[in-house]
């Protein structure tokens, strides 16, 4: 049966890896609680706040199994795919198609070589020919950027193709997108401008920002919805405070810390990212509490 296409609030989660780099999916639904308790109206894992482009096909697999496990059916679940090749795109959607997952969040190839545009088309159109799953474009890599038509043209010649997550922080590239595509699932992904993605009419977002401050993104979505506008802006303030503090090349490893000063456990990043710094972990605690965000039993944690 399909699922529910899910929009709102959808925080990516971060892989928990223990030390050695091993996945430790015992600490899972730890994080799916978190997230669900905090409002979150979907999740989203593999993607890369997870750091899904370190994972294996076996490890992939699991990661999402224990996902859509521990959320017991409560909210979707959008599979992140970030590979190099349309055979392995293929492969990954077909691993978790049977597992009640919502969407498919699937990035163009990212290696060195851009395809051209009907190449693009033709890899979405056989990755959605292959597993009947939704798609949804996250249109992050730099140097396979897709320009506003050319997904509104995926979007209409490849009807699985429901949305795009729009991502790399071009508020005018988003405004084109909704003018352009305005009955598809277009998701903001702009972490420092949630705010007017939500008011240009947004359906959600699926941006780290959302995993490190779930509390304070679903209070902001509820206040544009409800056009409290004094408050989502100084949520939108908050929140860009936090943004600021882990936006770094380890932003996956400081959206964990931010995590842990919230009571959930501690994990790791895998090598060779690093861990935050002492000065992304002052800068991000002081965030958080600006917002009210930390626990004593996360700031005994980080200790």
């Amino acid at each position: 049966m399909q699922q529910p296409r899910p929009t709102g609030v959808i925080p990516p989660m971060t892989t928990p890896f223990r030390q050695n780099g091993d996945m430790d999916l015992s600490k899972v639904a730890a994080q799916v609680k978190w997230l669900i308790d905090a409002g979150a109206h979907g999740l989203a894992a593999g993607g890369s706040t997870g750091e899904g482009h370190t994972l294996d096909h076996e490890e992939y697999r699991d990661l999402l199994s224990a996902t859509v496990e521990a959320t017991q059916g409560s909210i979707p679940v959008v599979a992140g795919i970030i590979v190099d090749s349309t055979r392995d795109a293929i492969k990954r959607g077909k691993l978790v198609a049977n597992m009640k997952v919502a969407a498919l969040q699937v990035t163009p190839v990212h290696y060195l070589f851009k395809p051209d545009d009907e190449a693009m088309v033709d890899h979405f159109r056989a990755m959605a020919d292959a597993t009947g799953m939704p798609i949804i474009i996250y249109n992050v890599v730099p140097w396979s950027y897709l320009s506003p038509k050319l997904l509104t043209r995926i979007m209409q010649e490849v009807p699985l193709v429901v949305g795009v997550k729009q991502s790399a922080g071009d508020l005018k590239l988003f405004a084109d997108l909704m003018l352009m595509a305005p009955d598809k699932l277009i998701y903001s992904a702009v972490d420092a401008l949630l705010y007017p993605s939500y008011t240009l009419g947004a359906c959600g977002s699926i941006a780290a920002i959302l995993a490190a401050a779930p509390h304070a993104s679903v209070a902001l979505w509820d206040a544009v919805k409800a056009n409290d506008h004094p408050r989502a802006l100084k949520l939108h303030q908050d929140l860009l405070v936090l943004w600021n503090a882990i936006i770094a090349d380890n932003l996956p490893a400081c959206t964990r810390y931010a995590q842990l000063l919230q009571g959930l456990p501690e994990t790791h990043s895998r090598a060779p990212m690093p861990p935050a710094s002492k000065a992304q972990q002052a800068a991000i605690k002081a965030a958080l509490e600006r917002l009210g965000a930390t626990t004593a039993k996360g700031r005994q944690a980080a200790e």
